[in-house]
């Protein structure tokens, strides 16, 4: 039954992720209900979303660039050494740290996405970040995305298209980059014996039938309801950490 539950959950991420991002909203508290710590959810939960990040930045790498004058191959180092830098300081955080902090991040996350989805205003945009800021940017965004993960495609959005890309190519080359930062970490925690192999694969096979069925229903879903879903799932989930520490 519980893996039923994961198979569920990886499902609905995959369909959330593709149509709107967000997915690890989901699994993350599945994956804690089926019974591991925080910490060791957060894991599995990278290692079996990353497939279908791969998947999608592979789809969209005709509109994959650089911004200005950084150049792709710079932001994707700087995304590598950030997520490796990041995933080193998870697997170096123990279980009830992480547990205590937890909470502040899916809060953190959820406000990013919020702000993304609903009030972020396109003269954002308009503040214009130089290649150093960019740079800068990105390699904070990389440590968190190693780090946790939550809300970085709205991060990344926002940092890409200050440093001048248009929104089209933004989303690309964030696709890109959440794969490439997520690759370090997972090259890390594929040895970690807080991964549960066993629900990673049924998550992940859940995730890539979603993101499959996310891919159809692109123009069939109304966008706004489900970002509105995803914000009350990350809101009760954020209620319910800081209530009952896992």
């Amino acid at each position: 039954m519980l893996l039923g539950l994961v198979l569920i959950a990886g499902l609905w991420a995959g369909l959330q992720n593709a149509l709107a991002g967000g997915g690890s909203f989901v699994t993350l508290p599945a994956l804690i209900l089926s019974g591991m710590t925080p910490l060791a959810a957060n894991i599995t939960s990278t290692v079996a979303l990353f497939p279908g990040q791969m998947t999608s930045g592979l789809a969209g790498r005709r509109l994959v660039t650089g911004a200005g004058r950084l150049p792709f191959w710079a932001l994707f180092a700087i995304s590598i050494v950030g997520g490796a830098v990041g995933g080193l300081l998870l697997l170096n955080t123990s279980s009830a740290v992480f547990a205590h902090l937890v909470p502040w991040l899916v809060l953190f996350a959820t406000t990013v996405f919020a702000w993304g989805s609903f009030f972020r205003k396109q003269s954002d945009a308009m503040v214009h970040l130089g290649p150093g800021g960019t740079a800068i940017a990105q390699f904070l965004i990389a440590i968190y995305g190693g780090y946790f993960g939550g809300g970085i495609g709205f991060l990344m959005i926002a940092a890409l298209t200050m440093a001048g890309l248009p929104t089209r190519n933004a989303g690309a080359t964030k696709n890109a980059l959440a794969g490439v930062m997520n690759a370090s970490a997972v090259a890390l925690f594929v040895t970690s014996s807080l991964l549960h192999w066993r629900e990673a694969i049924t998550l992940g096979s859940g995730a890539i039938v979603g993101g499959l069925l996310g891919s159809w229903a692109l123009h069939r879903v109304n966008e706004k309801v489900l970002r509105v879903a995803i914000v009350c799932i990350g809101a009760a989930l954020t209620v319910g950490l800081f209530l009952k520490p896992v």
